[in-house]
């Protein structure tokens, strides 16, 4: 998906409009060579080159931006000189986006500090963000204070701000889908529909009877089912599972496909114990595996705040998340555990996968009717966990992020496991049950915990912990 960004270039009229004019071009040149679509006035709409400096420079970009409200994806302050603070900060309130902001300042040059050329943007960049601060505009900003549009640094920063402009788009208005009661036995998943409404996301329930009555009438011989037959069996190796488990699993993929559809809905948490596999005679892993692949991820157990977890993990890194348990400590290595699930790890968590029974149920609903997990070893490198929770005591959500490493530790056991290590583990452990979280959590593999936090402290105003071990 391309980043688009609305563009808004700082001025102070003392400073030489030529710093305008070559500051536009850098930054245009910048964007342009990382494939980012920008919005900005035109060098004719405003004094100099389309900056911002009046009240009048202010209602025309503001104008500007709230035309292409959709499109916008952020908004990208550059300062190629001081900058004007107050026509920053109006142009983005009056523009009313309520969109991700990174303020970017130009770097001096050592040799260059005369009046012709002195851009004094160390010291803008400083008013600029005072100012959003005292209009409550929240804001992003670089690692390095100043920075050369022409720099690797500044293409680094301007990819990361794309990513939590990613979560934040991803994460406000949307739709999960909950099919199924909460497990009896499972009151940890427990979550308050009405915070999460009010964080503006949507929770989409149906019965799990209405999904299997419909899976039970459609004929193994119609298109839609031999189509997810096939793309199943391209999936994942599934020669030890029978062929009428596989057609049922089928069946249950092409009901939920549709069912996604007709509510428009991005991710889905699904009841599994043990209605559907004494009732239906499979269990939903695979079909979970399949969509969670595809970025629509989808969690076991109705775990809502699971897989809303799992939505901002694959929003930020573009890949596929799991949810996983906090499962088994590792020998006496204080910074290592096991991570496990039965599984509906996505295939690209895995050395190797395959599609096998339920080992953990098996004993009370039969092997027959275990049918559809994934199981294999989690590959090793480096992964980012996450948690998203509602607090109904407080009325806020809230959780975790942090990062570790999946590791090459022999370990023989069965579903979907791994071997991790994160710094700190204990300290972790402790956060997590002092303040009553969940037992799951969400991974992905890739180093995004600095994008997720941001994302989801200063855009959407959640209580998250960031674990730096």
């Amino acid at each position: 998906m391309q980043l688009t960004l609305g563009v808004l270039i700082g001025n102070r009229g003392f400073f030489p409009s030529h710093l305008c004019e070559t500051g536009r071009s850098a930054i245009l040149d910048a964007l342009s060579a990382m494939g980012v679509r920008a919005i900005i006035p035109e060098p004719d709409a405003t004094s100099f080159a389309g900056a911002v400096e009046t009240l009048g420079d202010a209602r025309v970009c503001a104008d500007l931006f709230r035309r292409h409200q959709d499109e916008i994806d952020g908004v990208l302050v550059t300062l190629p000189n001081f900058g004007d603070e107050k026509a920053v900060a109006n142009t983005l309130r009056w523009a009313g986006l309520n969109k991700p902001v990174l303020v970017h300042a130009f770097a001096d040059e050592q040799m260059k500090m005369a009046i012709q050329h002195r851009r004094d943007s160390f010291c803008g960049k400083i008013s600029v963000c005072n100012n959003l601060s005292q209009y409550g505009i929240p804001y992003s900003l670089t690692a390095l204070h100043t920075l050369d549009p022409a720099s690797p640094a500044f293409e680094e920063e301007i990819r990361r701000f794309g990513a939590v402009c990613r979560v934040v788009k991803a994460m406000r208005g949307a739709r999960v889908g909950m099919i199924g009661a909460r497990p009896a036995a499972f009151n940890t998943v427990r979550y308050s529909e009405k915070i999460l409404e009010a964080a503006n996301i949507s929770v989409e329930t149906i019965d799990l009877s209405e999904i299997l009555g419909q899976a039970r009438r459609m004929e193994d011989s119609e298109p839609v089912v031999q189509d997810k037959l096939a793309a199943i069996q391209e999936y994942t190796p599934a020669k030890a599972v029978p062929a009428e488990s596989l057609a049922r699993i089928a069946k249950l993929g092409a009901v939920i496909d549709r069912w996604m559809e007709d509510n428009a809905l991005d991710a889905t948490a699904i009841q599994c114990w043990t209605a559907m596999e004494e009732f239906y005679g499979v269990v939903p892993c695979t079909i979970m595996s399949m969509m969670s692949s595809r970025l629509y991820s989808s969690a076991c157990e109705t775990d809502v705040g699971g897989v809303l977890g799992m939505h901002a993990l694959a929003a930020a890194s573009g890949a596929p998340s799991a949810l996983l348990d906090w499962n088994n400590n590792f020998g006496d290595a204080p910074d290592k555990g096991i991570m496990f699930h039965c599984s509906n790890l996505p295939r690209d968590f895995f050395l190797e996968h395959s599609m096998d029974y339920q080992a953990i149920i098996a004993g009370s609903v039969g092997k027959e009717n275990t049918y559809g997990t994934i199981v294999g070893r989690i590959k090793p490198g480096p992964f980012t966990f996450c948690r998203v929770s509602t607090d109904d005591r407080r009325g806020v959500v809230r959780g975790y992020v942090g990062e570790g490493r999946f590791t090459d530790d022999t370990l023989e056991t069965f579903g979907g496991y791994g071997v991790f290590e994160i710094p700190g583990l204990q300290d972790l452990l402790r956060h997590i049950c002092r303040e009553g979280l969940e037992h799951h959590l969400a991974a992905n593999l890739s180093t995004t915990a600095d994008i997720v936090h941001e994302a989801l402290t200063r855009y959407l105003d959640w209580d998250i912990h960031w674990h730096k071990g």
